[in-house]
């Protein structure tokens, strides 16, 4: 067996084979596309598995472990907005230069962002719509889509705290987005107040949640810089679709008791 090396324990040449910019002749801005959006894919696969892990991080009350991952998300969202300032370097005449190679690919189809937003409780269904039935997509998406939230993997977590958690929350689908409640916002003023430790925590998902809508902004205006009024890469909404999902907050009950410190 050959000896393990940087180059095969990360499989960098077939890495470097994946950029495979698709306008002749070449234009030079495409390469930062196609990196900076493989980067992106990259990023969305990290932030799964990381999440994946928080979940059971609060079903377990592991609170430290949940502090220490939310750590490391906030920071990588904070990574995502920061690409967004290499990509805006690129002009609306040079993304134009090779826009029609792209036919109808589109960041829209994006499986795992939209697993992304399954799993943080922002669930519509009809996104599942536009992948393929049958494939590996929409499989991934159907499974996110018909199973517990974070959301609700936190209120498991505030159970141990002794907050009761309402009838009607337990009981709403798992395939419906999560929603504010004024109970569980009773609840986490009173831990705020009786356990500092706690504060520590929320104060992070708060950061993570912030950090989201951020790069939502920020992924809206370059849009609107690039393309303006044009529909999007294959045909969707672009601009307004975005801005449809601008304001989701994923723990709203964390932001529905700012007034109340």
């Amino acid at each position: 067996m050959s000896e393990l090396t940087y180059a095969s324990y990360l499989s960098i040449e077939d890495l470097l084979c994946l950029q495979q910019p698709r306008s002749t002749p070449p234009e030079h801005d495409e390469m930062l596309f196609v990196v900076i959006h493989q980067v992106y894919e990259l990023w969305f696969k990290q932030l799964l598995h990381e999440l994946d892990k928080v979940k059971l991080d609060f079903t377990e009350n592991r609170l430290f472990e949940a502090i220490h991952t939310f750590k490391r998300v906030r920071t990588i969202v904070k990574t995502l907005v920061g690409q967004l300032d290499i990509l805006e370097t690129m002009t609306p005449r040079s993304f134009s230069s090779f826009r029609d190679r792209l036919d109808k690919a589109s960041g829209f189809q994006s499986y795992q962002f939209r697993e992304f937003e399954f799993l943080l409780g922002y669930k519509r269904a009809e996104m599942v719509e536009y992948f393929e039935a049958g494939s590996m997509a929409r499989q991934r998406l159907e499974k996110r889509l018909n199973e517990p939230s974070l959301t609700h993997h936190f209120y498991q977590f505030l159970e141990h705290y002794n907050v009761t958690i309402p009838t009607e929350l337990m009981e709403r689908p798992v395939a419906e987005s999560s929603v504010a409640n004024e109970q569980i916002q009773d609840g986490l003023v009173r831990l705020y107040d009786s356990h500092p430790e706690l504060g520590i925590l929320f104060e992070l998902m708060t950061d993570f949640d912030e950090g989201i809508q951020e790069w939502r902004y920020r992924h809206v205006m370059l849009v609107k810089r690039t393309i303006g009024a044009k529909r999007g890469t294959g045909g969707s909404l672009g601009v307004d679709f975005l801005k449809r999902s601008l304001f989701f907050s994923v723990f709203s009950d964390l932001w529905a008791i700012r007034h109340r410190f």
